[in-house]
C-alpha cells in the first residue's frame, strides 16, 4: 500500500494559522449584532494608553532594540498622529532633544547616542520629527550635513549605502531619497543611476528583492516602488507585473503576506496595501487598465461594498439612491460626504480587498489591552502597532482616486468611530504633518 505524503512543515503552519482565523471569522459572523460592533472597533483608550506608556519609559527587555531607539520613537508617535491625538509639550521636547542627541556631526542619525549615522535610523528620526512638526522639530534637522551623509552612502552602482562599509540595498535606496524628498535637498547627484539599480531589483515574478537576485519581498517591494515615484522613473518598472505579485499577496485569511508562500503578518497590512494604492492611482492617473489583478480584485462595486460593514441599523449607509441628494454621512462624528457626481469622480475601485483586508487586521491583529501583532497568537509590539494602522489607513482610503477625497462611512469597517488620519504613501506621515512639513522646507532651500 502506497504511503501518504507527510505535509511540509510550511504546510502545516499554514493550517494552523488558517484554523485560528477562520475560527475567529466564526465567532464573529455568529455572534450578537452588539458583540460584533465592539470587535471591529479600534479600542482609542487602550491603544493611546499603550503607546504612551511606552514612549515615557520601557523596560529591560527592550535592551535589545538599543541601536533602533529612532524607531521606536517613529513607531509610537506615527501610531498616535495616525488616531488624532499627539504628544504633550513635554513629552515632544523630550523627543526632539532625543533625537538631536542622536544626530551625529557629520550628518545622519544613529540608533542612540554616539552610536553610528544609519540611514534607517536617519528615515525614521525625520520621520519622527516630520510628525511631531513646528519650527523646532523641523529646524533641528541639520539640512546641509544630511545631504553630505546622503551624499557619502551614495554608491558608484547607482544604489545606497545603509552606513559607512554598509550593505547596499533597496531600503537603503527609499531611505535615502525619502529623507531627501521631504527636506528638498534630492539632486542630480543622489538620484544618478538609481532607477537602473532599482529595476536590477525586480523579479521574475513581479515584485522586487533587497538586491539583484533575490526573491520578492512586500517590504522592498514598497521602498522600490515608491522610490521610483519619487524620482518619476516608475513606468520603467514592469508596473503590470508589479501589480500582478502584490495583490496575489492577499491570502484567503484576508490580509497579506510578505513573499510567496509565506503565513501573513499583519505589519504587510501597510508594505503591500500601500504599493496596490499607489499602483492604481498611477493607473487611473494614465487611463490606463491595470493587467493581470482582475482575481483578486475587491468584490462588489462602489454601491454595493457593504459585506463586512453590518450597519443594518443605519440608514444613512443606504446606496439605494446616488443622486446629488444622497448623503453617507456619521452625524456622531460630525462627517458627511455627499455623492455628487464630482465626488463619484473622485472614487476608484481598489484592486485588494479593502474591507476584508480591514477585518483582518481588526479581528486578528488587534489586542484588547492595546497595541497590534503579527497574528492570533502572537505578542504586540510597537512595529506591528505602527504598520498595522499605518495599513488600516490606507485601506480605509483605498476607495479615493488621492489623498484630498475623504471615505464614505461603508469604507470603514466599524464606521467612522474607527477612521483613522490618511497617511502620505511614500513616506508614511499623515498628511497633515508632511504638508506642514514640506512648507517649511520648501521655505528653508
Amino acid at each position: 500500500m502506497e504511503e501518504l505524503p507527510s505535509i511540509t512543515v510550511s504546510q502545516r503552519e499554514q493550517f494552523l494559522v488558517e484554523n485560528d482565523v477562520f475560527g475567529m471569522y466564526s465567532y464573529f459572523d455568529t455572534s450578537d449584532i452588539a458583540t460584533q460592533k465592539f470587535m471591529v472597533e479600534i479600542q482609542r483608550d487602550k491603544q493611546l494608553d499603550y503607546l504612551m506608556n511606552g514612549l515615557r519609559q520601557l523596560g529591560p527587555s527592550f535592551s535589545s532594540l538599543d541601536a533602533n531607539r529612532p524607531w521606536v520613537c517613529y513607531w509610537i508617535i506615527h501610531s498616535i498622529a495616525l488616531l488624532g491625538e499627539s504628544v504633550d509639550d513635554d513629552l515632544e521636547n523630550n523627543a526632539i532633544d532625543f533625537l538631536g542627541r542622536c544626530q551625529g556631526s557629520d550628518g545622519g542619525y544613529g540608533g542612540g547616542p554616539g552610536q553610528l549615522p544609519h540611514l534607517a535610523t536617519s528615515y525614521a528620526a525625520v520621520n519622527t520629527l516630520v510628525t511631531l512638526g513646528g519650527e523646532k522639530a523641523f529646524s533641528s534637522i541639520n539640512r546641509e550635513q544630511m545631504a553630505c551623509f546622503l551624499r557619502r552612502m551614495k554608491d558608484t552602482n547607482g544604489g545606497f549605502r545603509m552606513h559607512n562599509m554598509g550593505e547596499i540595498d533597496v531600503r537603503a535606496c527609499y531611505t535615502a531619497i525619502s529623507i531627501a524628498s521631504i527636506l528638498n535637498i534630492v539632486d542630480d547627484e543622489l538620484t544618478r543611476g538609481l532607477g537602473d539599480y532599482i529595476l536590477s531589483c525586480q523579479t521574475y515574478e513581479g515584485g522586487i528583492g533587497g538586491e539583484p537576485g533575490s526573491e520578492a519581498h512586500g517590504g522592498y517591494t514598497y521602498c522600490g516602488l515608491a522610490t521610483m515615484i519619487l524620482i518619476n522613473e516608475v513606468d520603467r518598472l514592469n508596473l503590470d507585473s508589479l501589480m500582478n505579485w502584490v495583490v496575489h499577496r492577499q491570502g484567503v485569511e484576508m490580509g497579506f503576506q510578505g513573499r510567496t508562500n509565506k503565513l501573513v503578518d499583519g505589519c504587510y497590512t501597510f508594505w503591500q496595501a500601500a504599493p496596490c494604492v499607489l499602483l492604481q492611482r498611477f493607473f487611473s492617473s494614465q487611463d490606463m487598465a491595470p493587467h493581470g489583478s482582475s482575481s483578486r480584485m475587491s468584490q462588489g462595486t462602489d454601491e454595493d461594498h457593504e459585506e463586512y460593514a453590518h450597519d443594518e441599523d443605519d440608514p444613512e449607509d443606504s446606496d439605494e439612491d446616488d443622486s446629488d441628494e444622497d448623503s453617507d454621512e456619521d452625524s456622531g462624528n460630525g462627517h458627511q460626504v455627499h455623492h455628487t457626481s464630482t465626488y463619484i469622480d473622485r472614487r476608484i475601485q481598489p484592486v485588494f480587498d479593502s474591507l476584508g483586508l480591514q477585518r483582518y487586521v481588526l479581528l486578528c491583529s488587534q489586542v484588547a489591552d492595546g497595541g497590534f501583532r503579527d497574528k492570533l497568537r502572537k505578542p504586540r509590539d510597537f512595529y506591528h502597532t505602527c504598520y498595522c494602522l499605518s495599513g488600516l489607513s490606507v485601506a480605509q482610503h483605498a476607495w479615493s482616486k488621492d489623498e484630498d477625497t475623504p471615505p464614505l462611512t461603508r469604507d470603514i469597517l466599524g464606521g467612522y468611530a474607527n477612521h483613522l488620519e490618511p497617511v502620505h504613501l511614500l513616506h508614511n506621515v499623515v498628511m497633515d504633518r508632511y504638508n506642514e512639513a514640506i512648507e517649511f522646507f520648501h521655505r528653508a532651500a
